[in-house]
């Protein structure tokens, strides 16, 4: 469990390949419901491929718990060794190779952060070679619930193009713990477009999450002049 209703999983494919996807995609999980009525779910991959320290075969996936889902029945009953059954990778939330912005703005909400964790080494090649700037704008509840926060907080102090700002909606983090920093926002991330200056000139926007938190930036963005295929996105809803 990353957060309290969050849980981080890692799957291996049964005939040991390694998944081949481009980060920002999805896989499709396929089981049965109680009365044996076909289901699915869709997660993004959290995959972190180029680092030495995690097996490049990794499918890693956030999921949501839900009370009373069948799908979070599904996790909550599997243990270490068991098979699940899965589709993909799917999807074109992703970085494309003829991006010619000079920053990406990456804002999401809740679970809808996993695309960019997998983004993380494409874009720090981008950084390299282009010199683009990355703002990763991510809302959550409180620190318990600001998933993969540490990984990203220290992507940030390791790359100066990089800024993570985290929006706490509820609780703000203790003076002096690991969140405490002044990058840190109270309230919603539709609140501190503003801030950032988006500009039709420079940016491309990705906006992951939340139905609510989509809508509102993707208009907000517009408004700062981002023309529609400057904006792309995906919607997380909640199922059963």
């Amino acid at each position: 469990m990353i957060a309290p209703t969050v849980a981080h999983l890692e799957l291996v494919r049964d005939d040991g390949q390694a998944l081949d996807f481009n980060p920002g995609q999805f896989i499709q999980v396929h089981f049965e419901l109680a009365d044996g009525t076909p289901a699915r779910r869709s997660y993004s991959i959290a995959s972190v491929r180029d680092r030495p320290a995690r097996p490049d075969d990794l499918v890693e996936i956030a999921v949501s718990y839900v009370p009373g889902g069948a799908a979070t029945a599904l996790f909550e009953s599997l243990e270490v060794g068991e098979s699940i059954n899965a589709a993909g990778p799917f999807g074109r939330f992703c970085l494309m190779p003829n991006d010619a912005n000079r920053r990406y703005l990456l804002i999401a909400t809740g679970t809808g952060v996993t695309p960019y964790r997998a983004m993380l080494p494409l874009l720090e090649q981008q950084m390299q070679a282009r010199g683009i700037e990355v703002v990763v704008l991510f809302g959550a509840r409180s620190p318990a619930e600001l998933l993969y926060g540490d990984e990203f907080r220290a992507f940030a102090e390791a790359h100066p193009n990089f800024r993570f700002i985290p929006c706490f909606s509820r609780e703000l983090p203790e003076p002096g713990s690991a969140h405490d920093h002044p990058d840190v926002r109270h309230g919603y991330v539709q609140q501190f477009l503003d801030e950032l200056a988006p500009s039709g000139d420079t940016d491309l926007a990705y906006l992951c999450g939340n139905p609510d938190m989509v809508d509102a930036c993707f208009e907000a963005l517009k408004d700062h002049g981002l023309a529609v295929p400057q904006i792309r996105r995906e919607k997380y809803v909640s199922n059963k």
